[in-house]
């Protein structure tokens, strides 16, 4: 059986917020970050923004390129910033599309892969007959405690990917997941923000994962490296992904154009999903396309994708990802904190 993306959309919030002047407020050194995570900014939530807007309008844009609200059987929000602890995300997006009532919906949780997580799911529900159609997300509001590391690339954005049988603009030829109880970042309930084991988080999390299912994606589908036009990675930084990417055999040219995050900073559960929605903004038929994502607790999942003919028809029908990133306004700390809630008031 045939799989694949019927269509695809992104978001990314128009406020940004330099590295030198989270680090100005903070009396670091900006080149330390600039140059050791390779970022330079990052995007910021207008005050009215959240995951829930975010995700719609991600999902907006997918309709746009051609999909049918009417016959999306399911609808699956991945997410580490939910605007609500009881209560769905994935309602309101189908609700705001015109979705449903005939429907499932639900959200998901695995730190920064729980939208690549939902993509296979959506895959099993097409694949079972359960939707004709189904819509996974990936869109966060990040969270950085002040004068947290995290504080330097914690954004906001998103991506929405249709995934079905018929009218596709990529076929997923393969998929696979490398998965350990890696406690390298972690939230409580209730907590603010999320905490992480500094270092840890590196090789043991992201490289051991990202890596491993990599690694086991090649072997699957029988590649290599070169065989593929472009690859993604979770992009928590600039610089792992480049490294992930080197380790592995692929070129800077091949990831130049899904590497986002230095541009706007780490969209958590978005950010593989915003990647590839850059790649397929570009992307010419016949191209092949490997993404591996990532998510602390720890997992990564990974995909072999074909470009098809249809592309060319939908990729002028929405904003473009790096059009979103380009069109930045920028603002200073104070009203970042403003934007993020960070300035606490007691009632």
């Amino acid at each position: 059986m045939t799989l694949g993306i019927s269509a695809y959309g992104a978001y990314v919030p128009r406020y940004r917020i330099k590295v030198d002047e989270i680090a100005k407020v903070w009396g670091d050194d900006a080149d330390d970050y600039k140059n050791g995570l390779m970022v330079t900014e990052k995007s910021v939530p207008d005050m009215d923004e959240d995951t829930a807007t975010i995700a719609v309008e991600a999902a907006r844009n997918a309709i746009l390129r051609g999909a049918d609200p009417k016959k999306i059987g399911a609808i699956y929000v991945g997410s580490e910033s939910h605007p609500y602890a009881v209560k769905p995300t994935a309602t309101i997006v189908a609700a705001a599309i015109g979705a449903g009532p005939n429907m499932t919906a639900a959200d998901f949780e695995f730190a920064c892969k729980a939208g690549t997580a939902a993509v296979q799911t959506c895959m099993g529900v097409v694949s079972a007959g359960i939707a004709e159609t189904a819509m996974a997300i990936g869109a966060d509001v990040s969270q950085g405690a002040p004068g947290d590391a995290l504080e330097y690339t914690a954004a906001a954005g998103g991506a929405a990917f249709v995934i079905g049988k018929t009218d596709l603009i990529a076929t997923i030829n393969h998929t696979c997941s490398f998965t350990t109880d890696t406690p390298d970042f972690w939230r409580r309930e209730g907590a603010d923000y999320p905490r992480h084991g500094g270092r840890f988080t590196g090789d043991p999390g992201y490289f051991k994962h990202v890596l491993s299912a990599s690694k086991m994606m090649l072997e699957k589908a029988g590649t290599k490296p070169s065989d593929y036009n472009y690859a993604v990675f979770h992009q928590p930084n600039g610089k792992f992904p480049t490294r992930a990417a080197q380790t592995l055999g692929f070129t800077k040219e091949q990831i130049k154009q899904g590497l986002t995050c230095p541009k706007m900073g780490n969209t958590y559960s978005g950010a593989s999903m915003v990647g590839l929605s850059a790649v397929l903004d570009v992307a010419k038929p016949g191209d092949r396309v490997f993404v591996t994502s990532f998510g602390s607790g720890a997992g990564s999942d990974s995909f072999d994708i074909t470009v098809t003919d249809r592309i060319t028809k939908v990729q002028d029908l929405a904003q473009k990802t790096w059009d979103y990133i380009k069109d930045a306004k920028y603002i200073d700390y104070a009203t970042y904190a403003k934007h993020k809630g960070k300035i606490k008031v007691d009632s």
